[in-house]
């Protein structure tokens, strides 16, 4: 069982019923799951399918917060605000976190860069790698949509950095930006 003060509980359990679970703790450590950089992630509105697996993995992972945008080329369609935050709650469960990732949406990739704490724009082309970026402790990865930005949309961004050569998916790349970002 996990205590929001930060520990692993070890409890035995006395009584159990459909109302209600009693038992004694027995053992507990210090679990502190949350990483030290709180990175947020501002991607592009994708399908559904593609969506809920970054916001499901990319909890998992450590993301602090989401924010989804219609990107100039976006397929996705729709908020389903909602929705997303259940499947980060339970994301944020099943990883052992003590912080669910909050889930918002905004209306364009310039209302998100207005907003931004200290964003990085991922493009492919982009001079600097993400791993060689000097990362602050808060930031907002900016991860486009499956067609790519268009010019009016890197020009935006002050820093823009790269994953690679590849050519991934948007569901990709969120998940390895938040890895590099994290440090893992």
């Amino acid at each position: 069982m996990i205590d929001p003060a930060g520990f692993m509980l070890t409890v035995r359990l006395e009584h159990v019923t459909t109302e209600r679970v009693e038992g004694t703790i027995v053992a507990e450590r210090a679990h502190q799951p949350e990483p030290a950089t709180h990175v947020t992630i501002a991607i592009a509105n994708l399908p559904a399918p593609a969506l809920e697996l970054v916001l499901s993995r990319c909890t998992e992972a450590g993301a602090w917060a989401f924010i989804v945008f219609g990107a100039d080329r976006s397929v996705g369609r729709g908020d389903k605000l909602e929705r997303w935050a259940t499947i980060c709650r339970e994301a944020s469960m099943l990883a052992g976190r003590l912080h669910v990732p909050e889930v918002s949406a905004a209306s364009s990739l310039d209302a998100v860069v207005g907003a931004a704490v200290n964003p990085v724009m991922l493009h492919r082309d982009a001079p600097k790698r993400l791993a060689d970026v000097a990362l602050k402790d808060d930031m907002t990865l900016l991860i486009g949509p499956e067609g790519g930005w268009t010019d009016r949309e890197l020009e935006l961004a002050e820093l823009q950095a790269t994953l690679g050569p590849r050519h991934l998916r948007a569901d990709t790349a969120a998940l390895v930006a938040l890895a590099v970002a994290l440090n893992y």
